[in-house]
């Protein structure tokens, strides 16, 4: 009986066989930089305040405007400023 317990054990169930000789490295990897993905790891404190990543884009764009709003604000006129006599 153990030998019989131990041939099934060895052979794998039909969903788990797998041709290994007809997979292809990096499969993903072309289309992925083609469309300019990037993965980007949340801590999970920050991942709680979102969503899904169409909200964390929506705060990134936010934010970009923000500062780029900001700048022009702070930025210092070419021509200077004339002190008064």
């Amino acid at each position: 009986m153990k030998a019989r317990i131990k041939k099934a054990r060895e052979e794998l169930r039909p969903e788990y066989k797998f041709d290994y000789s007809k997979a292809v490295r990096g499969r993903h990897y072309k289309r992925l930089l083609a469309e300019g993905a990037n993965i980007v790891m949340l801590e999970p404190d920050v991942a709680k305040a979102f969503v899904d990543s169409a909200a964390v884009n929506d705060a990134l764009r936010t934010l970009l405007n923000l500062t780029e709003t900001t700048q022009r604000l702070t930025k210092r006129t070419s021509c200077g400023i004339v002190p008064r006599r």
